[in-house]
This record gives C-alpha cells, structure tokens and sequence, in this order.
C-alpha cells in the first residue's frame, strides 16, 4: 500500500481544521477516545454539534483563538492507501509553518472561501506550493453551504485562481466545491452539488498518482551509517545503509561516492538483511561495494552515467524560519539529507515578495518569514542537484550552531 503525504493551507477561517477533521470522521479514522474526548470539549463549549476543527487544533491557544499556529499532523489510511496529513497555518506570520510542513508533502490541498473568493493568502500558499515543487494541487472551494451551493460562485473562483495558477508555474490543478462542516463532497458524493461532475474529495486523494513522481533516472543513495559487526563471522562485512532517494541500483553498476569522486562497483544489495539483485527508490537498503573505500555518513554513492554538482558554493531560494535576522556573512550549519556542513551565507541577491512575485534587488537583512535568493559557500564540498529538478537532493536546511534549531529551509537554485 503505497503513501500520499498531503499539506491543507488557506486563510483564517477557511475551515482547514473542520475539513481534516470532516475526513478523519466520515472515513471513520477517529478512536472512540478520541470522538468521545471532542464530544465532551465540543459541549463545553455550548455548540450543540461536535466540533471537528479540536481533532486536529492541538495546542490550548489555538482552542481559544480559534486559529492554527503549528503545523498538525495526522495519519489515517483507507483499503485504498495510507495517508499523512499536515494542517498549515493560515496566519501571514506563521508561513514558515506551511514551508516545513508542505517540504516533503506530493499534494497540496488549498482551500478557499466561496463566500470570499481569492485572496492574498490563497497567492501566498500557491507560490509557495510552487516554489516547493509541490506536484499535485486540489483547490477546494469550501462553505457551498453559505453560497446556496451557487454553480456561478464556484465558477468564477474557477476562473480567477486559473489566473494565479497560470502567473506561479502550478500544473496538475483540481477544483472540487466543497461543505467541510456538512461534508458535502468530503469522502461521499454530495446530492447538494449535483451540477459538479467529480469525485469526492477523498477519492481524489486516493487516486492521485505519486509513483510517477518518483525519479527512477538519477540514482542518488546518502549514507546513513557505516555498519561493521567486526565479528568472527562476518570480520570483512562493511555495508553502507541508508534509503535510495531517487533511481535504481542494481549488483554490478559502477558507482562514484561523492564528494571524494572515489569509484567502484556494487557488489551486493541487502533489503532488511536479505540479499537482491535490485533496488529502487523509496526502499531503505544496504549498499555493499566491491572496493573498500574510504566512505562515512553524509557522502552520496551515485551512478557514474548521472552525476550531481559537487561544489562549495551554491545559490538558493530561502524561507528564513528565525526571529533573529539573516545578515550576510553571518555563519550556520547547513544540512543535505546527511550530510552537514559549516557554510556561510555571502549575500542576499534579492528578497521575493511572495504576493506579486516582485524581486528587491537591496534588502540589506531577511527578517521572519521572507523568501529571498542568497548564496552560501560551505567548508567542504557537497554534492546537490537542482530543487525543482530533484527536491530529494536539492532541499536543504540551515541550521543555528549554538541553538541547534533550524532557521532557514533552502531550495537549491
């Protein structure tokens, strides 16, 4: 059974929480704990109805401000395939939320006010979709119920995020009209909406292809761990695990560990310890190599027919995630799948405004929440491809040395 990770995004209020709530009840994914739990906080709270939204509002304050600050995740699954949900944060002030949570998401789920159409947040959460890379984006036009289920309300919100969707790059764009509150078109077809001729929101979910996402063409494996028993038995055994990123690897390709350029050929291929001729991505195997070469946590072992670049200098797009400004030359901790390493970041080239996509040439400093293009020079070199031609190997963080919290997220340019 195969996995969909998927992020919903919107404005305040559009109903991100109910519609996630809406799907783990109507798909019946609730624990009776967890539905009595609600039950009772629900009639606390004197609303008659159980309130769906307190499944997936985690955080006290967010219960009282009626609002998402943290990104929520919550996992359920149908006969049809698994699922991992991140409920982002509507707030401007929390959009580096949305970035962590919709980093390794295949779908993007973004609703929208049918009473209130495209707003400035409906562009913000698209351009970041875009700029993520994210392949799959379901735009749900939520609270028919308030427009009398108008086919020409829907319509037109149709029309003008056609436009947004055109302006930022998004390609694989589905419509569905929506009631996350009655649960109208959530996991059933609904009998108020019978002008719309899809599925539910469900079955789309369920059918999104994310196989073919995969990059079955450049092998790319980073060593997580270098396992010696050193026992009397298996006294030579030195395999190399980790999970396959992208590609395919089979026994006898010839391989290059990067960054040192060392080559050499696989020998043997271990999946939870069992000997195989092949293996793909995303499956977590062990690499055992004909020559033993000097290879540690953090390299990259890579087909020698598909090679990334392996420099010290690279330019990427950043969301600063920190309270305390970015100044060029400042000095971080920068992380690519396992690898780190020192880097410092030379210059900002321009701050993106993620509304109008209008670029300022001279920020000086990024400050919380703002997406600019910088480059960074690293200690040592690293092996990356291009964000939006392989996210796997092209997304990094930058992580604060002395805190060891992570302040920036990068899509490598």
């Amino acid at each position: 059974m195969d996995l969909l990770r998927f992020i919903t995004a919107g404005s305040v209020d559009d109903g991100k929480s109910t519609l996630i709530g809406r799907l783990l009840y109507d798909s019946k994914s609730i624990l009776i704990d967890q539905l009595e739990a609600i039950e009772k906080q629900s009639k606390n709270r004197e609303e008659g109805e159980i309130d769906l939204a307190l499944l997936t509002d985690g955080l006290r304050a967010e219960r009282e401000q009626g609002i998402t600050i943290d990104v929520a995740y919550k996992y359920f699954s149908t006969p049809k395939r698994k699922f991992i949900i991140a409920d982002a944060p509507g707030h401007i002030q929390y959009t580096r939320n949305m970035v962590t949570g919709a980093s390794n998401s295949d779908l993007a789920i973004i609703l929208i006010d049918a009473r209130n159409g495209v707003v400035e947040q409906t562009r913000r959460h698209s351009i970041i979709a875009s700029l993520l890379s994210i392949p799959h984006v379901v735009i749900a036009i939520n609270k028919m119920d308030l427009v009398d289920y108008s086919q020409d309300v829907y319509n037109n919100i149709v029309i003008d995020y056609a436009k947004v969707a055109k302006a930022t790059g998004l390609k694989d764009v589905k419509y569905i009209p929506i009631s996350a509150l009655q649960g109208d078109n959530i996991v059933e077809r609904s009998a108020n909406i019978s002008w719309y001729e899809g599925g539910s929101l469900l079955e789309i979910l369920e059918n999104t292809e994310v196989q073919k996402d995969l990059n079955y063409k450049d092998a790319r494996f980073p060593v997580q761990y270098v396992i010696r028993p050193q026992t009397e038995e298996l006294h030579d055994y030195r395999g190399y695990a980790g999970k396959i990123i992208s590609g395919v690897y089979k026994v006898g390709d010839a391989v290059v560990a990067l960054p040192s350029g060392l080559k050499t050929k696989i020998s043997g291929i271990e999946i939870n310890g069992k000997p195989t001729e092949e293996a793909h991505v995303p499956q977590s195997v062990t690499l055992l190599l004909k020559d033993d070469i000097d290879i540690s946590r953090g390299d990259i072992i890579v087909k020698e027919d598909s090679l990334p670049k392996t420099e010290q200098e690279l330019e990427a797009l950043v969301c600063w995630m920190d309270s305390k400004p970015l100044v060029p030359g400042n000095k971080y901790l920068l992380q690519l799948n396992s690898r780190v390493v020192r880097a410092v970041v030379k210059n900002i080239e321009y701050k993106l405004n993620v509304n109008t996509l209008e670029k300022d040439h001279s920020p000086g400093q990024a400050e919380l929440n703002d997406v600019f293009r910088a480059v960074i020079k690293t200690a040592s070199p690293l092996s990356f491809d291009r964000y939006d031609e392989l996210r796997e190997n092209g997304g990094a963080i930058l992580i604060d040395e002395t805190s060891n919290v992570t302040v920036g997220a990068c899509m490598i340019q």
